[in-house]
């Protein structure tokens, strides 16, 4: 497989999703990352920084001769690269390529297929990821933080009735504010800071039914 290059990687198609901003994974990177561990590793990395593969080990239960393994197909994938200001002798730190990715959409590949499994397990370990941190932070979270960010972190549930133009708009206003964070802070933290993940959910209920048209004059 080809190196890829932080060039290669941000010129490959954006999503419908974010234009310009996420890409979309080739079939060979999608198929390199599509391992639980792989996935473990990326997470890892995009939510806390360079770590070395013993380092990972160690957060994930994992021996360093596993993480070494897939830190360097990650990096065959241009998924990963090492951080050359770190690291001593033969220490070896990773971080995640800068960019924002996205896998391919599902329904435009066969089923059965291998690209669409990979999606599959992709997405399977997101969300595994994603409710596992939310889990450690209700768990565990009184003990690690002090108010200043227990009395902000939040999380709240909104039901409402949205057309799919409505629910477009809102994500849309979503990503605006969140676009304007990231490009804030993203590369330039503050003093202070913390790593923090955003997780927000906007979707349609599948036991839910649409609303009905009002009544006319007629029918009152």
């Amino acid at each position: 497989m080809k190196d890829t290059t932080p060039e290669d990687f941000e010129s490959q198609p954006s999503s419908t999703r974010h234009p310009l901003v996420d890409h979309v994974l080739t079939s060979a990177s999608l198929k390199s990352l599509a391992h639980p561990l792989r996935v473990r590793i990326y997470d890892e990395l995009s939510a806390y920084g360079p770590m070395t593969a013993s380092g990972l080990a160690e957060r994930l239960g994992e021996s360093s001769g596993a993480t070494s393994y897939h830190l360097r197909q990650l990096e065959r994938a241009g998924l990963v690269r090492e951080d050359e200001t770190r690291g001593k002798g033969r220490e070896r730190w990773w971080e995640r390529r800068p960019g924002s990715i996205a896998i391919p959409d599902a329904r435009n590949l066969p089923p059965g297929s291998a690209e669409r499994l990979a999606v599959k397990l992709v997405e399977d370990e997101w969300n595994r990821s994603r409710e596992q941190n939310f889990r450690e932070y209700t768990a565990e979270g009184e003990q690690v933080f002090g108010p200043e960010w227990l009395d902000i972190a939040t999380s709240d549930t909104i039901n409402l009735r949205l057309t799919p133009e409505q629910l477009h708009a809102l994500v849309t206003d979503i990503d605006v504010v969140l676009k304007n964070y990231i490009d804030r802070y993203k590369r330039t933290p503050s003093p202070g800071s913390r790593p923090v993940q955003i997780q927000i959910n906007a979707f349609p209920l599948v036991r839910g039914e649409p609303t009905g048209e009002p009544p006319s004059k007629e029918d009152r």
